[in-house]
């Protein structure tokens, strides 16, 4: 089952608030990468490469958790929990509209050095719990 977002929440995930996902380490531990994200509906989106080791755990598992604050009061979040669905489909696309709202600038301007960057990866967040203040 799905979880809903609130109007408060979709309204600050559209903004450029950094979330912060967490995935799983092959040992069990957590692994925190904060990430640009963008809202499809109730899905969240970010971009990774191949060889991140955030893709690498979620390849071996897809379950997630994130948590976003209001960068205007920090004592506002919310914490998403859910699965992920990954494509390079429109990976190059999504990081040029993640840096765009990010910076004002297209990724290849912001980070001249990501020419080398391995191939990109759409990371698509299914919301199962959101809980929090917001």
């Amino acid at each position: 089952m799905s979880a809903v977002l609130s109007d408060r929440l979709k309204n600050l995930l559209d903004g450029p608030a950094f979330i912060v996902v967490g995935t799983v380490q092959p040992d069990g531990s957590p692994q925190l990468s904060p990430v640009w994200v963008k809202r499809d509906g109730d899905d969240l989106l970010f971009s990774t490469t191949v060889d991140r080791r955030k893709k690498k755990n979620l390849d071996r598992d897809p379950r997630v958790s994130v948590v976003v604050q209001d960068p205007d009061n920090p004592y506002e979040y919310a914490e998403i929990r859910g699965t992920v669905e990954m494509t390079t489909e429109g990976g190059r696309e999504l990081i040029d509209e993640l840096s765009l709202k990010y910076t004002g600038k297209k990724y290849a301007e912001f980070n001249p050095s990501s020419a080398q960057d391995a191939e990109r990866v759409v990371v698509r967040i299914r919301a199962r719990k959101a809980v929090g203040s917001l």
